[in-house]
């Protein structure tokens, strides 16, 4: 740092040398006779006019140069010193320097003045002042003994630069840098996971389906059947948090259709109770007739599902939680879930109709007529503290202790609301509890309904599938769901042998993998339909967003399931492919 200082050579002499500037200030030498270099015995016009030179650089200094006594009194006030603070210098001429100090330093000024006393120099250091308007600003400041004829200190003189601007702009290159660092931290994540999602989701549909076999087969055997079942939920967390990794880094497949918020909520109430603990009781108020939403069903499970578990991190000695949908009107101002001991005062962080802004995405200006369809999920735990609320949906910021917690389940929901156009905010009070709306723009389209397809049933009646897959475990496992669920199965490996079976026998469905050595699910599909005109076809994949766009198949382009996948999801899929008439 720049010293600004007053040399603490310079002496004052004795008697009276009243030199000033041409605006007829007076200048900061004014207090003490005169300021002199140690050398100066000349005569006394040259020792008048180096006085008035050095006035002249004192009074045309952007800096604060003020001269004060022992006790703080003010004896000297450049015009640096005016525009830095907003006080006039006939304004703060005999005050005392601690007017400038704010509220909470009230101690500062005491052992500055002190060691100055003894002849010590201070600073150059930061600190904070209080200008003329009450604004606060950051200083650098330097403090300079100044001596009499006789060594004796007699007086101070401080130079003060303003550091505000520079602070601003370093808090904000600062923050840029945090944020280029998360972005390239959520890209390296992204990139790995989106390199490792292939593979890892193969082994996790292995997983998921051999271990779904033997609970099938094991009904006798609750131990054996508990354990597989044990064995699918790890396989599905696991899932789930590759899932999130893929979702906020923009590689997560993305399928939305028209939904009935409300089918959805009743669909994983159980899974939802389950993951909570009888120690907490669920509660759930749905709206009648909302109209659908447009969304990826998986997603929206996603962020009802991470809700409901961070609110029951939240409960750790029991609580009531409650999840509750409305329709809310174009203007309308969402009305918060009231918990016990809800006061004022209460944090409010995030954006949409009737919420403080702008939090974390943008609000949206609505779906079908400027409707919103709205999901509240509220707590009655230990809340969210002012500090920590404007974190909340930052990746990887978690409260939680170490190994307790990936800091991803709030930026996903925040991530997956603010891809289907809406937004999220919270309602929280440190020790009553918090409440998260979740905001989705209606889309005024027919719902399709969660349970369509099993209820006409996911079943098959006699159908014939040819199933391709590279991975020979996923073959394995794919064939044998259908084949146990009414379908018949043709098996291949590779693009060739899929050809040569597609140009012998007769089949209703091409199931394939989406990227495999030496040919694409896509290009595939378009052979085999070449050979089979009216074949269905369905694409499957453990790849993300980001490798399966080019080959035409996300944004419902052509039919997709995406793995690690149940038995019941690929069941559904398959069934409501078959049921699309040829050509559509």
């Amino acid at each position: 740092m720049p010293d600004y200082s007053v040399p603490a050579t310079w002496q004052v002499t004795a008697g009276t040398v009243p030199a000033r500037h041409a605006a007829g200030r007076p200048s900061p030498a004014d207090a003490y006779g005169g300021i002199v270099g140690p050398e100066s015995a000349g005569p006394a016009a040259s020792r008048d006019f180096e006085l008035a030179r050095l006035a002249a650089i004192v009074e045309s200094s952007d800096d604060a140069i003020i001269g004060k006594t022992l006790d703080g009194t003010i004896t000297s006030w450049n015009a640096g010193a005016e525009q830095m603070y907003g006080y006039a210098s006939a304004e703060m001429l005999g005050r005392n320097v601690s007017e400038l100090i704010p509220p909470d330093r009230p101690s500062e000024l005491v052992p500055l003045l002190d060691r100055l006393g003894r002849g010590g120099r201070v600073g150059p250091f930061e600190t904070k002042r209080v200008r003329k308007d009450g604004s606060i600003i950051d200083v650098s400041v330097c403090i300079s003994p100044i001596r009499d004829a006789g060594g004796t200190v007699i007086g101070a003189s401080t130079v003060a630069r303003d550091m505000t601007e520079r602070n601003l702009a370093e808090a904000e290159r600062q923050a840029m840098a945090r944020e280029l660092h998360q972005s390239e931290r959520l890209e390296i994540l992204g990139q790995l996971a989106g390199g490792i999602a292939h593979d890892f989701n193969n082994m996790l549909a292995a997983i998921l389906s051999y271990a779904g076999f033997v609970a099938e087969e094991t009904a006798d055997r609750p131990g054996v059947q508990a354990d597989a079942e044990q064995i699918q939920a790890a396989a599905l967390r696991a899932a789930r948090l590759t899932r999130q990794l893929l979702i906020f880094s923009s590689r997560e497949v993305s399928q939305p259709e028209a939904l009935d918020l409300n089918a959805i909520i009743n669909g994983i109430h159980e899974l939802l109770s389950a993951s909570i603990g009888s120690h907490i009781d669920l509660r759930v108020d749905l709206t009648a007739d909302l109209g659908a939403i447009m969304a990826d069903r998986s997603q929206v499970e996603q962020i009802l599902l991470n809700l409901v578990i961070n609110a029951r991190d939240a409960m750790q000695e029991g609580g009531t939680l409650t999840i509750r949908t409305s329709l809310l009107e174009p203007g309308a101002v969402p009305v918060p879930v009231p918990r016990p001991g809800d006061a004022p005062g209460h944090t409010h962080h995030g954006d949409g109709p009737g919420r403080p802004g702008p939090g974390p995405g943008s609000p949206q200006p609505g779906g079908s007529n400027g409707h919103y369809v709205e999901l509240a999920v509220s707590d009655t735990g230990t809340g969210i503290s002012a500090d920590v609320a404007p974190r909340i949906f930052e990746p990887f910021f978690t409260t939680k202790p170490l190994g307790q917690g990936t800091g991803l389940g709030l930026s996903t929901v925040h991530t997956i609301v603010e891809q289907a156009g809406g937004s999220v905010s919270i309602d929280s009070e440190e020790g009553a509890g918090t409440t998260f709306f979740v905001r989705f723009p209606a889309s005024g389209l027919p719902v399709r309904s969660a349970s369509a397809t099993a209820g006409r049933g996911a079943q098959g009646h006699g159908e014939t599938i040819l199933v391709v897959d590279d991975e020979a475990a996923v073959l394995e496992v794919t064939s044998r769901i259908l084949r146990r669920n009414g379908y018949a199965t043709l098996e291949a490996t590779t693009g060739q042998k899929a050809l040569s079976l597609a140009s012998s026998r007769d089949f209703q469905l091409l199931l394939t993998d989406s990227i495999m050595p030496g040919v694409s699910g896509p290009k595939l599909a378009e052979q085999v339909t070449a050979l089979k005109p009216g074949v269905r076809v369905l694409h499957m994949s453990g790849y993300t967003a980001g490798l399966l766009d080019p080959q035409g198949i996300v944004g419902g382009r052509l039919a997709f399931v995406q793995k690690p996948f149940t038995a019941q999801a690929l069941l559904e899929k398959v069934r409501a492919v078959l049921s699309v008439p040829p050509g559509e």
